[in-house]
């Protein structure tokens, strides 16, 4: 097997993000360090090698999990890891199976908790002797120093797997929060999502302290998901939620420019106050008000330097990217980028 696991390797059925990937199953998965992907996937493999193959490298080797693809469903599963010292998270899409983690498979030492959230497909599971059946969106806790038995048919979903320790310093009792169903309507849970969207988008987080300060943003939100305490709420929403409350902001600017949002709009759909919200921009150096029209200027730069816009006029773009005013446009634009819309457009063109 451990022949066939570095012929895979080779043939890119594990990718480790990087140009080379032809190294050790498990390096830069248990303990990475920049948080770039590394991808596993079953959709090279003949039929025959596909279960062997996850079941030794995905299943044994990374997530600890005896898998067991049902007999009536033809097998197949990609799932990307990224990791940080202090955190490790997990995407996956599978047929239907059935995982298992008996006592023998728990590593000494391992006092880990997983947040796990259903994207898509219904997942029934027995842990801390407790039954849970949990549909799209919802989400549970995991401890790992207990076993566990889950069945699945075919599923998309996402894990966050953090240190008992940091989590335990706000939550009273974390075992308690076990099996508890998380909705997919808390608002706690869909900031943590948010906030690893937004942070996923980079492959890789270089600096030392920004790795730290992800680590710390994540823990917090992980607690604040779970059910912090009064004094732990407290410190986690300042650090971790303050972050994680920002960048949904951003993207929601980001994903929306061409329609009229307001501070007041925004604020009330984060369920803040308006100065509230002001204040995170505040605290990461700029304005709501600058911070929008950068997106819809480097939005319109984009449109104007791709030819798939060629056709469209500078007053469409400059619409689409949410200008109402063509002469502010060009005066704010060639103030930004020291050049008009057209000055751009043609430069790419030639």
């Amino acid at each position: 097997m451990k022949m066939a696991v570095e012929r895979r390797l080779k043939e890119g059925c594990i990718e480790s993000g990087r140009p080379s990937c032809a190294q050790g199953v498990d390096v830069g998965i248990q303990d990475g360090l920049d948080f770039t992907p590394r991808r596993f996937s079953t959709t090279a493999l003949p039929v025959r090698e596909r279960v062997p193959f996850w079941r030794e490298v995905f299943g044994l080797q990374v997530v600890r999990l005896d898998i067991e693809p049902l007999p009536e469903h033809p097998f197949e599963a990609q799932a990307t890891v990224r990791a940080l010292p202090g955190v490790r998270t997990f995407t996956l899409v599978s047929s239907a199976a059935r995982l298992v983690r008996s006592a023998s498979m728990l590593a000494d030492g391992d006092d880990g908790l997983g947040v796990m959230v259903n994207l898509s497909g219904r997942h029934e599971v027995t842990h801390c002797g407790r039954n849970l059946s949990f549909g799209r969106g919802d989400a549970t806790v995991f401890v790992h120093t207990e076993s566990s038995t889950s069945r699945h048919g075919r599923v998309n979903f996402r894990g966050i797997v953090v240190p008992r320790a940091p989590i335990a310093a706000f939550v009273r009792n974390v075992e308690d929060a076990a099996m508890r169903p998380i909705p997919r309507t808390s608002y706690a849970l869909r900031l943590l999502r948010r906030y690893l969207k937004a942070i996923g988008q980079n492959s890789a987080i270089g600096e030392p302290e920004l790795r730290n300060l992800v680590k710390t943003h994540i823990h917090d939100l992980v607690a604040t998901v779970i059910g912090a305490s009064h004094d732990g709420a407290a410190i986690a929403e300042e650090r971790g939620v303050a972050a994680a409350r920002l960048a949904a902001i951003k993207a929601e600017i980001a994903e929306s420019l061409g329609e009229n949002y307001t501070v007041d709009a925004l604020a009330a759909r984060h369920g803040m106050t308006p100065r509230s919200l002001q204040r995170l921009f505040e605290r990461d150096g700029t304005t709501f008000s600058a911070y929008k029209l950068e997106q819809q200027l480097l939005c319109a730069r984009r449109m104007l330097a791709n030819p798939r816009y060629a056709g469209w006029t500078v007053g469409a773009i400059a619409f689409t990217a949410g200008f109402g005013d063509l002469s502010y446009f060009h005066r704010v634009f060639r103030r930004r980028f020291g050049a008009t819309p057209s000055d751009v457009r043609g430069a790419h063109a030639e």
